[in-house]
């Protein structure tokens, strides 16, 4: 019987090794797994590269990994705004590195991962200092530049509902960068709100089918802690 289903969060992310590199789910708070990201931070695996579209908000989620230095490199489309203090303390200490790319280019960076896509041109970043280095070609009269996907080992995504098999729905813009993520990674984690039986889920409303997830960890809406197991 296929179960991905698994008991907390702390088991859900228990492999993540020093080093690796971590796909999280969000766009700004929405849709980011905060409890996946607090058992990591538990955890404490170090020296990570994480994806993701920001740098951290505030004092929660992505912002508290950062605060606690478990994070090498970064690769974002967006590392300032003004409660991202955490990574510009760090950035402004040489003790991060980050890789900035445009957004467009991130998430096509990331679905060309899942899709078996080699490289592709685009012309997004052609003529800045974000193409210094890299291949660059005239199609038609228009400058492209050659982007490679970006792969991980884990990724770490939120949605609204899953099953055992890992199949997945989001609510509404919560979705974000969900779904190419899942597919971009070696391992996906996703912490759901509710874990329902197979065949609730209305096959033309899930998102993300359950062959790119690996794990499945229920967090019910409003709970805190490192402690929340699957719900049948």
């Amino acid at each position: 019987m296929i179960d991905k289903t698994m008991a907390t969060v702390a088991e859900a992310i228990a492999d993540i090794k020093d080093g690796a590199t971590v796909m999280i789910g969000g766009f700004g708070s929405a849709g980011m797994p905060s409890e996946l990201i607090d058992a990591l931070i538990a955890q404490g695996a170090r020296e990570l590269t994480i994806v993701n579209n920001n740098a951290g908000n505030g004092d929660a989620g992505l912002a508290l990994l950062l605060k606690a230095r478990r994070v090498r490199k970064i690769i974002c489309s967006f590392p300032r705004q003004t409660d991202s203090w955490h990574f510009d303390t760090l950035y402004r200490a040489g003790e991060i590195e980050l890789e900035l790319v445009p957004q467009g280019n991130l998430a096509e960076r990331i679905r060309a991962a899942g899709a078996g896509i080699g490289a592709f041109y685009t012309p997004t970043g052609f003529g800045t200092l974000l193409a210094q280095g890299k291949e660059t070609r005239e199609i038609d009269g228009r400058h492209y530049v050659l982007e490679y996907p970006i792969r991980a080992d884990f990724a770490l995504v939120k949605a609204l509902a899953g099953d055992r098999w890992g199949n997945l729905v989001y609510r509404k813009t919560a979705r974000n960068f969900g779904p190419i993520m899942a597919t971009a990674a070696r391992c996906t984690i996703a912490q759901v709100q509710r874990i329902v039986p197979l065949g609730a889920l209305d096959p033309e409303a899930v998102v993300t089918p359950g062959i790119f997830v690996h794990r499945v960890v229920c967090v019910p809406a409003g709970a805190t802690g490192a402690t929340h197991g699957a719900a049948a």
